[in-house]
């Protein structure tokens, strides 16, 4: 089960990187829109459609709420993935949450979340964190 739980905290370190990625994708675009593309439509440039130059002035500020909604969602994984590789009982706890949270994004989401879900309630695993938790006594001098 050991290697189970490595792989969860692993493939949850790479999923949340994942997320980080998009949001700094979302980041950039946010410059892309506002100052490259507005620039060429507002000065008549590119002119294919006709485009509603208001939505540009709210194409920014939704990819910057959504980057940071994406970040939000992301970096717990990364936090919880350390946490599991190092084997800390409050990484069990994140982890899974992140794990039910993951179900509705489909399809990627829902397979990590079923995983992580089996792996991290399963008996074994739930015996491997609370040895780690409670240190071991040595013998009284």
């Amino acid at each position: 089960m050991e290697k189970h739980v490595t792989l969860v905290g692993i493939l949850n370190i790479v999923y949340g990187a994942f997320g980080v990625v998009g949001a700094g994708c979302l980041f950039f675009m946010t410059f892309f829109v506002d100052y490259l593309f507005g620039y060429l439509l507002r000065t008549g440039e590119l002119r294919p459609y006709e485009f509603p130059l208001e939505l540009l002035d709210i194409l920014p500020f939704l990819f910057v709420i959504i980057a940071v909604l994406l970040l939000l969602v992301s970096l717990p994984g990364i936090i919880g993935g350390i946490g599991l590789l190092k084997r800390k009982e409050w990484a069990r706890i994140v982890v899974l949450i992140v794990g039910f949270l993951s179900l509705i994004r489909i399809p990627l989401g829902t397979i990590l979340g079923v995983y992580t879900i089996w792996v991290l309630m399963h008996d074994d695993a739930i015996r491997l964190f609370r040895s780690q938790a409670t240190p071991q006594q040595g013998p009284a001098a």
